[in-house]
């Protein structure tokens, strides 16, 4: 049997065709060289689903992974933003590859799902929660001893812009481009070191921005240049070590203009219970008849047990008379879309491409969550993009930050309370099936053969993974 050819797979997050051109040189030229195709996105089209699609070649029917998060029925709590390869319930590519070639190896760079997986080596933002209250960042890797070479070797992993308001933006911690840089960067490390036959690299920088101003702004370009920059770098790279690179994205962002609050509905209906914590509200979703799990375009709705089957019908002509919902999935829908799953929510509402769900359930502001105004990713009960910005009702927002970081310097417990509380300033998202294919992920490949057609589905992705390495 020939030898597996090595390969790496870069997944440069929200690229769509519509942004190929003058601002991406070397993305065009490798478009140019090689063959594209439209990738009909994932379903929900998001981070978590969509790359358990590419890796297992199944559906979240299959595979389980439903959204970036989900309710856990039994501990009654929503849980997002976990880590564990163990949650993805569908063999991976790399496991079957290893079966066909015994020399086969693999390496996951900040691909999600990154921690327990059998992929050889692996790298992953990972903060330590000491006792005394710190969240200090740094990443995971397996095997754990490459941990301090890398960070040796190119210095701290800059988590201050893989998510928040520094987030490709320039800022006194660093540039724009900082964290796909870092990535990168240790893609090469492991490449120089260790010589994968497949390395899977997330690039997430495109992703900031398209959200936080929208894919129609001017500035835009910007980011493009940027994260074609250190494509083209990481091509050179690749083609001296001769290493065949296939270029991906898991979704397109669509301009967005209105805010969908789904609990705030259920509420105003009766159907969600909140509790009091120190005077502020926190949602009690075990407690709740009805409530959503919102992620981007897509929100998982969860019943209570214990309600009568005429509830549902009840809930879902709600959601379907609210302006910006396009469809609500019950089970033929699930099934259709390749979502019927435990973890899914009873009811999924979709919103179309220029809406999107927020978590959001308070009535006043004064009565939200304290992590409602900070960057928490684990305990926001649905994904929040406007944790993206900087609330601009402060006077002071520069010293408010430099205040913040002295007293975490000093040992002080602090909230780091900048983020707003306006959904209206979110410009971009995704989730749904946009109506253009412009706005689809694509897979741009080296050797025309692979490709059959011109439009392939999110599952196609591991059969090209597959063909690629032989």
């Amino acid at each position: 049997m020939p030898a597996p050819r090595r390969t790496a797979i870069l997944n440069i997050v929200g690229l769509c065709d519509r942004h190929i051109g003058p601002a991406t040189p070397n993305i065009w030229e490798y478009r140019e060289l090689g063959q594209r195709a439209f990738v009909e996105p994932a379903f929900p089209a998001v981070t978590c689903t969509a790359q358990s699609d590419y890796l297992t070649g199944k559906t979240a029917s299959e595979h389980g992974i439903v959204a970036n998060g989900w309710y856990n029925r039994e501990l009654a709590e929503v849980q997002f933003w976990k880590q564990s390869n163990h949650l993805v319930t569908a063999p991976k590519v790399w496991e079957s590859l290893r079966e066909k070639h015994p020399e086969f190896t693999c390496a996951k760079v900040f691909w999600w799902y990154n921690m327990y997986s059998s992929a050889d080596w692996s790298i992953t933002p990972r903060p330590m929660y000491p006792a005394d209250g710190r969240k200090v960042f740094d990443v995971y890797t397996h095997p754990s001893d490459i941990r301090e070479g890398i960070k040796r070797d190119l210095g701290e992993f800059p988590f201050f812009g893989f998510w928040g308001p520094a987030a490709g933006r320039n800022t006194p911690q660093g540039d724009a481009d900082a964290v796909s840089d870092w990535i990168a960067r240790s893609a090469e490390w492991i490449e120089e070191h260790h010589s994968p036959t497949l390395s899977l690299v997330y690039l997430p920088h495109l992703d900031y921005n398209l959200q936080r101003i929208g894919p129609e702004a001017r500035t835009i370009g910007t980011d493009l240049s940027e994260i074609d920059d250190i494509v083209g770098r990481l091509l050179n790279f690749y083609r001296q070590r001769d290493v065949q690179v296939v270029l991906l994205s898991e979704y397109g962002i669509t301009e967005v203009n209105r805010a969908i609050h789904p609990n705030r509905i259920f509420r105003d209906a009766g159907w969600l219970t909140v509790k009091d914590e120190l005077g502020l509200e926190l949602l009690d979703p075990g407690a709740s008849r009805a409530f959503a799990v919102a992620d981007h375009q897509v929100a998982h709705v969860y019943l209570r047990p214990d309600q009568e089957p005429a509830f549902r019908d009840e809930v879902r002509q709600l959601l379907e008379k609210t302006p910006g919902v396009q469809a609500v999935l019950d089970g033929d829908g699930k099934r259709e879309h390749g979502i019927d799953h435990e973890r899914a929510g009873d009811l999924i509402a979709v919103s179309d491409e220029n809406s999107w769900f927020t978590y959001y359930y308070w009535q006043d502001d004064d009565r939200a969550p304290d992590f409602a105004r900070t960057v928490d990713i684990h305990r926001k009960p649905g994904y929040d993009p406007v944790e993206l910005f900087i609330d601009p009702q402060l006077s002071a927002p520069s010293l408010r930050v430099a205040w913040r970081l002295l007293q975490k310097k000093l040992g002080f417990r602090m909230l780091m309370d900048v983020i707003p509380l306006d959904a209206a300033l979110v410009k971009g998202s995704h989730g749904c099936r946009p109506v253009s294919r412009a706005d689809w992920p694509i897979c741009i490949v080296p050797d025309e053969n692979w490709l059959k057609d011109e439009v392939i589905n999110s599952t196609d992705i591991r059969d090209i993974i597959e063909q690629a390495v032989g």
